[in-house]
């Protein structure tokens, strides 16, 4: 069995097993070379051709335990009917809903397979990756979470703060929660197609979750994740499922319960005696290295990886970043991350 999979399923593992988020990217000259020929980010997202490969390519070079989906979380809303598109430089854009527009989504969401016929040629890339694989080598597939997803579907593009989703679900908490629900149908539908299709686990990203008050994390966070697990599993029994609820911190315990989480990722704020404490293996951790420490290199990051590797001693743990590579991140240091933790 793959080393992830192990450690997901209840194993605790003298060496962790590694992969990284973004592992497949900017910080490889590989990558850049296929997206300049590819002419959009979301031709390249489209495309099962150079999707598969540039999932492969970084466990071509580093041998890690797992490739993840190359893909990104806004697919969900283009297949939702919204316009989606990438400017260079800048990032995503859309144009900002509004409650008309969350009538149509939510419509849209409950009509039998639309999601997923849309993005059939992303499952196309799972297959492919999937049959490209070394049995060893885990598969995870994604997306986001139906807060994050929303936060740019509301404002148009990313924000430092998500101020206006935050005021949104304050000013129209009925067409907020209409806007989730039509997400955590999608998303339902989305995982179970890639599971279906040869994905080992999948992960909800919700990369804003910690900018959300209690009450409000409750609502648009922790028990959206539930429901979507839930209704994976409903229909692929035993299904791998990862949270991240990146900011979480004091939170990330119940969410992993409510969840019933097979491993909960940690940003590199987490304290991870204190969340070891809490979970008391019950759920796999994953993470917590600081992305920085992985573009300083050198002793910062030997010391980054010796400290969560002795604070995990004996756990559950999948070694992980808090969050993404960065695009000015060295190979040589991706390079020096994998010996260190298999030496």
């Amino acid at each position: 069995m793959s080393p992830l999979l192990a450690v997901l399923d209840g194993e605790s593992l003298a060496s962790p097993p590694i992969w990284l988020m973004r592992q497949a990217g900017r910080y490889l000259p590989e990558y850049r070379e296929l997206r300049a020929k590819a002419g959009s980010f979301l031709d390249l997202c489209f495309s099962p051709d150079l999707a598969t490969e540039v999932t492969l390519q970084p466990i071509r070079r580093f041998g890690f335990d797992a490739a993840i989906l190359f893909s990104d979380i806004l697919v969900i809303p283009k297949a939702l009917g919204r316009d989606v598109r990438f400017v260079e430089g800048e990032g995503p854009r859309l144009d900002p809903i509004d409650a008309a527009g969350i009538v149509e989504v939510l419509a849209r969401s409950r009509e039998t397979g639309a999601v997923v016929n849309d993005l059939g040629v992303v499952i196309e890339t799972v297959r492919r990756v999937r049959a490209a694989l070394a049995p060893e080598t885990a598969l995870i597939g994604f997306c986001g979470a139906p807060w994050t997803v929303a936060t740019y579907m509301i404002a148009g593009r990313g924000t430092s703060d998500q101020a206006p989703s935050r005021r949104f679900g304050l000013a129209d908490p009925d067409s907020f929660a209409r806007l989730i629900e039509a997400l955590v149908i999608a998303s339902t539908d989305y995982l179970v197609a890639q599971l279906e299709a040869g994905a080992d686990a999948v992960q909800i990203f919700d990369s804003w979750a910690g900018v959300l008050s209690p009450s409000s994390f409750a609502n648009w966070s922790l028990g959206p994740a539930a429901r979507i697990a839930a209704g994976v599993r409903a229909r692929v029994p035993g299904a791998r499922i990862i949270g991240f609820p990146k900011g979480a911190d004091r939170a990330l315990s119940a969410y992993a319960a409510a969840m019933e989480a097979n491993a909960i990722g940690l940003d590199w704020t987490v304290d991870l005696e204190t969340i070891r404490r809490e979970t008391q293996n019950r759920v796999a951790l994953q993470g917590n290295l600081d992305p920085m420490a992985l573009v300083t290199g050198g002793a910062a990051l030997d010391a980054g990886i010796d400290s969560i590797l002795a604070a995990m001693e004996g756990a559950r743990h999948i070694f992980n970043l808090g969050h993404g590579i960065v695009p000015e991140t060295p190979i040589a240091h991706v390079e020096q991350l994998v010996r260190r933790i298999r030496g």
